[in-house]
């Protein structure tokens, strides 16, 4: 039997450890960091990741779904959510794995900016994979389509990889079908591609043109049409203000103020700010809650996301109800099934890349057998009385995974099960100012800010972490 000694976090000593054979499901941050820490605890790993790079909903591509709102089954899925000119919402330093930090890298090509553009992360990601050698575990061009319970009680593993290939003549495709046996499954799939649709009273009949924001990639389509957007996230006060330099109106509702809201937005002759939509009208015009009346060409839906789980059959052990993906245990193992299934980044409303990290160390160790968890029915009572929690607080099953200011209490937490390092001091601090910096200066925030004392602290951490990592 082979054995692993441990981090120095924890107690000095060596004990007996399992290697197991391990698939993880996508090779976005989650897939990767997963593939990172599994081979570190041991495992032998692959990645299955139906794309030609790493990266995950990073990839950028202008292309977008044939079905603008993403309600038809059998679209052909675009994984890709982002749109052109989308820069971070959060700072570098606080997105980055904690060992591995996301600084300035030299390079003409490299984007210095603190809150870069999008292809600065999709680069900080291969640079991870590249420094950590995960590139190669990961089969590319391989699509997962089937995973499940096989008899043995391993998991069985279906997969499809496609092949392109071209001459002067045409282009043609080979499309090879496998099936495999895992001693375990790690999905880190995200939750990005599959549309949430708000719901408007009358909208079948109302003619104008609906879409999501999933398939927005540039304001040009708009110009000089009335746009309704639903939505008060990050995207859609960015892409309401993109669009509103070349649209003609555009009218942005939100459910989240009172129902007679209606303001100009400032620095915007063409911008408002309404309650939500209260119907759709088959002569064209939006009525919303505040008794306002539009005649709108296009309704933008940048409602948020589902999870969705297709390729995965647990024979009803998982499931998902109202965006509520459960039973998890810590939102990461399904008692029934631990620990050979388990889920990287269910959470949200987070900073994404050192929970994932925390997350996967957590799941590597309790593979190995480093870690114990609770017992199965010790597990449902804590998730039962977690939704308890929830339920009593008011909180619609909807925010069952939003975990927010929580999360550094969360990661925390996580990292005392692996006996490792918790999230640095400063991250929270950081998290904290962005957020308010972002309410307050939403045309500037990226490029305005006030916390230089902690982005310090962070450098100062960053140089004393590659001091360390040298000896």
């Amino acid at each position: 039997m082979s054995t692993l000694t441990i981090n120095p976090a924890m107690p000095p000593t060596t004990i007996p450890f399992k290697s197991r054979h391990v698939a993880v499901v996508g090779a976005g941050a989650a897939g990767l960091v997963a593939a990172r820490e599994l081979r570190r605890d041991g495992h032998s790993v692959v990645v299955f990741e139906r794309g030609n790079e790493v990266g995950g909903t990073w990839v950028y591509t202008p292309h977008v779904e044939p079905d603008p709102l993403g309600l038809d089954p059998k679209r052909p899925i675009v994984h890709s959510s982002l749109y052109s000119s989308l820069r971070t919402n959060l700072p570098r330093e606080v997105m980055g794995f904690m060992d591995f930090p996301f600084v300035t890298r030299p390079g003409e090509s490299r984007d210095p900016r603190r809150f870069p553009g999008h292809r600065e992360v999709l680069l900080y990601l291969k640079d991870f994979a590249r420094e950590f050698g995960v590139e190669e575990m990961v089969r590319f061009e391989t699509e997962v389509v089937k995973v499940r319970i096989s008899e043995s009680g391993k998991w069985n593993v279906q997969s499809k990889k496609t092949t392109c290939f071209s001459n002067e003549n045409e282009h043609k495709s080979k499309v090879e079908f496998d099936d495999e046996i895992y001693d375990a499954v790690v999905v880190c799939n995200g939750h990005y591609a599959e549309p949430r649709i708000a719901e408007i009273p009358g909208i079948n009949s109302w003619p104008g043109k609906q879409m999501h924001s999933h398939n927005y990639r540039t304001p040009e389509p708009f110009r000089d049409q009335v746009v309704i957007l639903i939505g008060s996230s990050s995207s859609a006060v960015d892409i309401c203000r993109e669009v509103a330099a070349v649209a003609k109106e555009v009218h942005v509702a939100s459910r989240s103020v009172a129902d007679e809201t209606y303001t100009k937005q400032p620095g915007y002759d063409n911008l408002w700010l309404h309650s939500m939509i209260d119907n759709a009208r088959d002569d064209g015009t939006v009525v919303f809650r505040n008794g306002k009346l539009v005649l709108a060409d296009v309704i933008m839906h940048c409602t948020g996301y589902k999870y969705h789980f297709p390729f995965l059959d647990t024979k009803g052990i998982v499931t998902v109800e109202d965006n509520r993906l459960g039973p998890l245990y810590k939102h990461v193992f399904p008692p029934a099934l631990t620990p050979y299934l388990s889920f990287i980044g269910i959470p949200w409303k987070i900073v994404p890349f050192p929970l994932f990290e925390l997350q996967s160390k957590w799941v590597a160790g309790v593979l190995s057998g480093r870690i114990t968890l609770p017992s199965q029915k010790e597990m449902m009572e804590d998730i039962n009385s977690f939704y308890s929690m929830l339920e009593a607080a008011g909180i619609p099953k909807w925010y069952t995974h939003c975990i927010g200011e929580s999360q550094f209490e969360y990661n925390n937490w996580i990292a005392a099960q692996c006996g490792c390092q918790g999230v640095e001091k400063w991250r929270k601090p950081m998290y904290s100012a962005a957020s308010v910096n972002r309410r307050l200066r939403p045309e500037t925030y990226r490029d305005e800010w006030e916390d230089h004392d902690v982005v310090l602290e962070a450098y100062e951490d960053f140089v004393e972490r590659t001091s360390a990592s040298n000896l």
